[in-house]
């Protein structure tokens, strides 16, 4: 009986397997060698897909980015360009929460990556179709960017240890309650981050009123 052909090797397979590894141990722990392993194939037959690990983990970057939601910049989305960019904001930080440490590859920018591209433009579209100026709507994708990115790269909460001996009142007479944070940093972290994009998008508003009128 013959035996079951292998599957075969792809990029998809690839950036599958390596983008596996990332979240499992982060970015180190992506090699040519753990992946022909991971695959069940010889190290240089990577090498017909990718030149370099660096292109690998690009294209694991780029795999996140195509799952950001951008239905809200197509033409025709009834959504104004604050709602737009609220609803972009937590598709894309939702994105990176599943898979933190590939946060600092995507932070280099889109480079030459296909869907980091189309994010990019997708939002600076709809921000000159909004009617900001094209300096100002690269300034707004680039703080966006700042911001989500900030968010997910860390925990605000979890850099504090839950024993409440470790404040002493006498040095840090105003954190009596930070060994609580650590236990409660999914909702503090997601208040965070609701709080300052609200604070970016009124500050936003009140600049586009004053450009285009309210």
């Amino acid at each position: 009986m013959a035996r079951p052909r292998k599957p075969l090797l792809s990029r998809e397979r690839i950036v599958t397997a390596a983008g596996a590894l990332v979240d499992a141990e982060g970015l180190e722990a992506v090699s040519t060698r753990r992946l022909a392993a991971a695959l069940g194939v010889s190290g240089p037959s990577l090498y017909n897909h990718f030149r370099t690990k660096d292109q690998i983990l690009e294209a694991v970057a780029d795999a996140v980015s195509a799952r950001v939601d951008l239905s809200m910049f197509e033409e025709g989305d009834p959504r104004d360009w604050r709602t737009a960019l609220a609803d972009w904001a937590h598709s894309y930080r939702d994105a990176l929460a599943d898979h933190p440490h590939i946060v600092p590859v995507l932070a280099r920018g889109p480079g030459r990556r296909p869907a980091g591209l189309r994010v990019a433009d997708a939002v600076f579209g709809a921000m000159t179709a909004a009617g900001w100026p094209p300096a100002q709507a690269t300034r707004i994708g680039a703080l966006m960017r700042y911001f989500i990115l900030g968010s997910a790269v860390a925990s605000f909460a979890r850099g504090f240890v839950d024993d409440e001996t470790a404040y002493d009142p006498a040095d840090y007479p105003h954190l009596g309650q930070a060994h609580l944070l650590a236990e409660r940093q999914r909702e503090v972290d997601q208040a965070a981050f609701e709080t300052g994009l609200t604070a970016l998008l009124d500050g936003l508003t009140l600049q586009h009123e004053a450009l285009r009128g309210p």
